[in-house]
């Protein structure tokens, strides 16, 4: 298989390293942004960037040409309406939302270069929204709809545009999650890293003449009303 080049933020933990490690097993070149220097997979080429800092997400070094761009960096902070703050919203928009924009709208010459793909990770979050998921819904509905409209306005450039719906997985967001929730983390009971990074490679290597809109990754058996 010809080498790629891509473009991968979050790739410091979770999905996102996971992601990364299995495109460099294959002998790609992989352009791995993180919030904190030494964080990047070795091998990597390491770009780093506070996704909430508009700036520094402009500032990035990106290559000529770029195969994909795998959207993958994701903050929460869980609380209700009534009691979230405007510091909380903002981050979880900055994060999840405006730079995934900012960062695609730099990457796109790239792309079209490449006639590449755009992958946003998005979060069941993004289909239906639970108590205290509000500001991270809200994020997540915004991307979708992002999503959409790029796959819309690029069909002709030949950039195709995926959106990936994981349910919980088991990553170090989730640990957190299950901390902000009060209850007892356990990773057996949710989807695993890699699975999702299997989905992930699968729309990757999907030949040219198709597309995969969107794919929707849900745990064998959830619990009742998981969000």
């Amino acid at each position: 298989m010809t080498q790629r080049r891509h473009l991968i933020t979050g790739a410091g933990s979770g999905i996102g390293r996971v992601l990364a490690q299995r495109l460099l097993e294959r002998g790609d070149e992989v352009h791995a942004v993180v919030r904190t220097a030494g964080r990047a997979p070795e091998g990597c080429i390491e770009l780093v960037a506070d996704l909430a800092d508009d700036a520094a997400v402009a500032a990035l070094d990106l290559p000529g040409e770029l195969d994909t761009v795998l959207h993958v960096a994701g903050v929460v902070e869980l609380a209700s309406v009534a009691e979230i703050s405007a510091a909380g919203l903002r981050e979880q928009l900055d994060v999840n939302l405006i730079a995934p924009v900012l960062l695609t709208r730099a990457a796109l010459p790239a792309l079209r270069a490449a006639r590449g793909l755009v992958v946003f990770v998005n979060s069941s979050a993004g289909l239906s929204a639970s108590p205290s998921w509000s500001a991270y819904a809200a994020s997540k509905f915004g991307l979708r709809a992002v999503a959409d409209a790029l796959r819309a306005e690029e069909q002709a450039s030949g950039v195709r545009v995926t959106t990936v719906f994981p349910s919980r997985t088991a990553t170090p967001m989730q640990e957190k999650v299950h901390e902000q929730e009060g209850g007892v983390y356990d990773a057996a009971r949710w989807i695993r890293p890699e699975t999702v990074v299997d989905t992930i490679l699968h729309v990757i290597d999907l030949p040219r003449d198709a597309t995969i809109p969107d794919v929707t990754i849900r745990p064998l058996v959830p619990r009742p009303n998981a969000s």
